[in-house]
């Protein structure tokens, strides 16, 4: 049986080369274990017990994170911090991509290597911080709504959250683009009361009294209280961007019927609802005042944040546009749409996720005559009879079926049974709240 799975999935691939055109990010869904990727930590990065000048911890599956431990000049135009001061007799030279997607190299291949050395002299400080620097990449994939947040904002609040009590920081950013630092300044500043520094673009020199370089992962959309010595988890990351961004819902109090944002795809991205006019007849014939939602790269925060954590409840196929569920209030409910071959990937990336945050989390898991993969393979096909045999050895490849080229048609009497029980939890969320 695995021998002809493999071979039908190869033949795929010759039909049709473009499907190993795939996220990193699912690449090793199935060899990794997301509650171990980050493997026990529990250490500041800042410890002033390490007595190297310069220290690193290479010992997780999806980041590296190293630190100078005293005074240190950094050269933008080198990508270097020097440590300054007496330093030992043997040279030390590190290197480090801060980016934590460290088991991608297709992803890694595009950070740019920051170097922390113990000599030569450091060069001549032109501009004093008396913050410690922290240092990280927004390259990889941040251009992705997703992978803004599980590759920089979440390790972000991880890596302040494992240092001492009120670190002052100083951020400094690589493989940044105008328009990306622009949209998520006012949230780096709830980080962080310094300017941030773009590594890119500066030729000054900058003297730090310490500097960390690398973010702390958890893993996909992780925080995990017990790695941290505050026990801080998903619900003070959801307030930080509560604070920052949705200071104004949305006439919350004033609504009688339950909000509920349909979160919609369109174009040739895969997993668009084709009877979406159905679904949102529905919702609306079940109670709820129904919102259409297709964010763009040009949509502001605050206008989103205010949309959605004025709302009651959220459906979407996965994706994403999900990641807007960061928004919602706890006791807020979010189904997501389960496609075909995506059990595991739905779950890792959202469902584990939005139960921390105390979501009413439910999972609407489509049937075989609700994927557009039936027309494209037929029903008795292994990709539709059997996804999970493709994804042993041919994983990549087989997700990008699933993921670019199914669509979905929901059988809406069924589909509607799922929104009379999401009524029934956004109304208990409006009785709760008055």
């Amino acid at each position: 049986m695995r021998m002809v799975v493999l071979q039908r999935v190869k033949q795929y691939y010759k039909e049709d080369p473009t499907l190993f055109n795939l996220y990193p990010i699912f690449s090793h869904f199935n060899t990794l274990d997301p509650s171990s990727a980050a493997g026990p930590h529990y250490a500041s990065p800042s410890n002033s017990h390490w007595s190297s000048p310069i220290s690193c911890d290479r010992s997780h599956a999806n980041y590296d994170l190293c630190s100078i431990n005293g005074p240190t000049v950094l050269d933008p135009t080198v990508s270097t911090f020097y440590v300054v001061g007496p330093t030992t007799s043997t040279l030390i030279v590190e290197k480090v991509r801060p980016y934590p997607q460290k088991n991608s190299s297709q992803t890694m291949d595009r950070i740019k290597e920051i170097t922390l050395t113990s000599g030569p002299p450091s060069p001549q400080c032109m501009i004093q911080h008396n913050a410690r620097a922290l240092v990280f990449s927004v390259g990889g994939y941040t251009w992705n709504f997703f992978h803004t947040f599980i590759d920089g904002f979440i390790p972000l609040f991880i890596t302040i959250n494992s240092m001492s009590t009120d670190q002052d920081l100083v951020l400094v950013i690589t493989n940044s683009e105008d328009w990306w630092v622009r949209k998520y300044t006012d949230l780096f500043h709830s980080f962080s009361k310094h300017p941030i520094i773009i590594l890119d673009n500066d030729t000054s020199t900058h003297c730090f009294p310490s500097a960390t370089v690398g973010l702390i992962s958890h893993g996909f959309m992780t925080i995990d209280p017990k790695q941290l010595p505050n026990s801080k988890n998903i619900l003070q990351f959801h307030a930080i961007l509560e604070q920052t961004y949705c200071h104004d819902r949305l006439a919350l109090k004033t609504q009688s019927r339950p909000r509920l944002i349909l979160v919609t795809r369109t174009g040739g991205v895969g997993r668009v609802i084709m009877n979406q006019d159905d679904m949102k007849r529905v919702a609306e014939e079940e109670g709820f005042d129904v919102v259409e939602f297709e964010p763009e790269h040009e949509t502001p925060l605050r206008e989103a944040c205010e949309l959605v954590s004025s709302s009651h409840a959220m459906v979407g196929v996965h994706g994403a546009a999900l990641t807007y569920g960061l928004f919602l209030r706890p006791g807020s409910v979010l189904m997501q749409v389960v496609g075909l071959g995506l059990d595991n990937v739905a779950e890792l990336c959202f469902g584990s996720c939005y139960r921390d945050m105390k979501l009413e989390y439910m999972e609407y898991k489509i049937g075989v005559e609700e994927s557009s993969l039936v027309d494209r393979y037929g029903k008795d096909d292994v990709i539709v009879k059997d996804s999970k045999a493709l994804q042993v050895e041919w994983y990549d490849a087989i997700m990008e079926v699933y993921l670019r080229q199914q669509n979905v048609k929901l059988d809406m009497v069924r589909f509607r049974e799922y929104l009379k029980k999401a009524y029934k939890k956004a109304k208990i969320l409006m009785h709760n709240e008055g």
